[in-house]
């Protein structure tokens, strides 16, 4: 016998409903599908959408915030400076009724042994040491500018700047830079002419590495071809390459001629003791530390450094913004 295997059958009401409640499960979730791939407000793609990384990028662009801590820089050592040159002679004057006072908010920085007001000096000393760094900083760029042209006219002079620059590193800094003070006779000429004869061995390096890279140049080439004279070709087509490292190279040199003559002036072969500067002050107040007069050393101490901090700063991003050096970053 053959058994045939029959499907049980339902109510006829309810066949006819399940295709109505399938089609409402499509529905349903056609509706879950096409509001998953609706745009959201944070998706990318979507209206007011930023994108992480380029707001990041923004945040973290190096020549922007080179720009802003480079105006900082400059408009601190603009005000230190203006500030220090018109200060009246009047303000540093001796007055025996106001020895040793500790700071307080009519001396801010405190008096000394004279009861000279030290906010005072500070200002004074410190565009002393401005003064000095930019007569020393402009002397020694100037030295290696002449050097690094000259050491591209022909392969003896470069030879014979290479060896010169070469004998000056050898020598320690601060032994040459004491032995040309005192050779001079120390004083603010003196001692801004010897820190520009020790400071340009480096920068000098610098200039002469970037003529030997343009001497390769296509355009050198061509213009030695039609006739151009060597030093014509430094001057003329390689010179103006040779200003933004030159620039970056002079302010960087700023710090280094502010701490060595603040250095050079505390062993005594420096300025003279009548003119306000910050080795002078530092010098003096050796002898009243153990006294406890902390406040004679520490302020134009910090006032000294965060001078120097601002020059760093400023050739530094001076660098970021010109691309020189190894601060070629893109934006």
């Amino acid at each position: 016998m053959k058994q045939t295997l029959e499907r049980p059958s339902r109510p006829a009401g309810q066949t006819a409903q399940q295709p109505k409640a399938n089609s409402v499960n499509g529905e349903e979730s056609n509706k879950r599908d096409w509001g998953s791939i609706r745009p959201r407000p944070h998706a990318r793609g979507a209206k007011g959408y930023t994108d992480p990384g380029v707001s990041n990028l923004r945040f973290r662009n190096p020549r922007k915030w080179a720009l802003i801590w480079g105006t900082l820089g400059v408009i601190w050592i603009a005000v230190v400076w203006l500030t220090g040159r018109l200060l009246p002679a009047e303000s540093t004057l001796t007055s025996l009724i106001d020895r040793n006072l500790a700071p307080t908010w009519a001396h801010p920085f405190g008096t000394d042994w004279l009861g000279r007001d030290m906010f005072m000096r500070t200002w004074r000393g410190l565009a002393t040491s401005i003064q000095v760094g930019l007569l020393a900083a402009c002397g020694g760029g100037l030295i290696a500018l002449v050097l690094g042209l000259t050491a591209a006219s022909g392969k003896a002079a470069d030879r014979v700047i290479s060896w010169v620059i070469d004998l000056f590193l050898s020598v320690p800094h601060l032994v040459s830079l004491v032995m040309l003070a005192f050779v001079f006779g120390g004083g603010l000429p003196g001692v801004a002419l010897a820190i520009a004869l020790t400071h340009w061995p480096n920068l000098a390096r610098i200039v002469r590495a970037e003529m030997i890279q343009l001497k390769s140049s296509e355009y050198i080439h061509i213009s030695r071809r039609l006739g151009h004279s060597r030093m014509r070709i430094a001057v003329q087509h390689m010179l103006p390459h040779l200003i933004p490292q030159l620039f970056v190279g002079v302010l960087l040199i700023f710090p280094h001629a502010i701490l060595h003559e603040a250095a050079i002036t505390f062993l005594g072969l420096g300025l003279s003791p009548q003119q306000p500067a910050i080795g002078i002050i530092l010098s003096e107040s050796m002898r009243y530390l153990s006294a406890g007069m902390w406040w004679l050393a520490f302020f134009p101490g910090l006032a000294l450094l965060l001078v120097v901090r601002a020059f760093d700063v400023l050739g530094s991003s001076l660098k970021t913004l010109t691309g020189t050096g190894s601060s070629r970053e893109g934006v």
